[in-house]
């Protein structure tokens, strides 16, 4: 068995365990769902309902913290996961693309908060090309760290898209990182492991040329 396999196998870590009778496909969860679709449903609509509320809850001038991230994430999937708001405990990787390890991630969320969050929040009263600039730098290192286990880009986009109405944009429409641009995302993030931000640039300056044309602005 390897290590990872028996990480995995350690009772006490309820986040690396599934619901009963999810054939290995759901987490374990508060609410006992075990339909894949039902729990997509569930964290879209508990994810709708957070975006709103935190938009009123950090305004213009607000510096975001690694303590917000968790609450953030805490607020969104409290009622679904035990976990919810907590650093991860077991690792993760994506198409063979390993994220932090979880004894570093306290460390690195320090890191992120004393650095980017503190340099690029607040985004009030800065140019577009800061702000396209802030947005990569943030959601990189954030993705990169991967600090829950479940919903990190989609908290990153939370944080992300908060940003942004601190400089006046309206919500930010992320279609261009799914579909067909999924995979000009997943290189970006991985060309943020050298501190090579300029893919991420480049897309978030089509998530905000899609954004306004959406809004009817430009």
């Amino acid at each position: 068995m390897s290590a990872k396999s028996r990480k995995y196998d350690i009772p006490e870590l309820i986040e690396a365990q599934f619901q009963a009778g999810s054939r290995g496909r759901v987490l374990k969860n508060l609410l006992g769902i075990t339909s894949v679709r039902k729990m997509n449903i569930c964290e879209k609509d508990y994810l709708i309902r957070t975006a709103d509320d935190v938009a009123a809850l950090y305004g213009p001038t607000h510096s975001f913290s690694s303590a917000d991230i968790c609450a953030m994430h805490k607020r969104w999937l409290g009622s679904i996961y035990v976990w919810a708001g907590q650093y991860r405990n077991v690792m993760m990787c994506k198409n063979d693309f390993p994220f932090a390890s979880p004894e570093h991630i306290p460390a690195l969320m320090r890191q992120l908060e004393r650095g980017p969050l503190q340099k690029y929040t607040p985004c009030s009263g800065k140019t577009l090309a800061y702000v396209v600039e802030a947005l990569a730098v943030v959601h990189t290192e954030l993705v990169l760290i991967h600090p829950f286990r479940e919903g990190n880009g989609r908290i990153a986009r939370i944080l992300a898209t908060l940003m942004a109405l601190q400089v006046g944009l309206p919500p930010l429409d992320f279609s261009s990182m799914t579909g067909g641009g999924k995979g000009a995302y997943i290189a970006a993030v991985q060309a943020g492991m050298v501190r090579d931000y300029r893919q991420m640039q480049s897309i978030f300056e089509s998530v905000i040329r899609t954004t306004l044309a959406v809004h009817g602005r430009r």
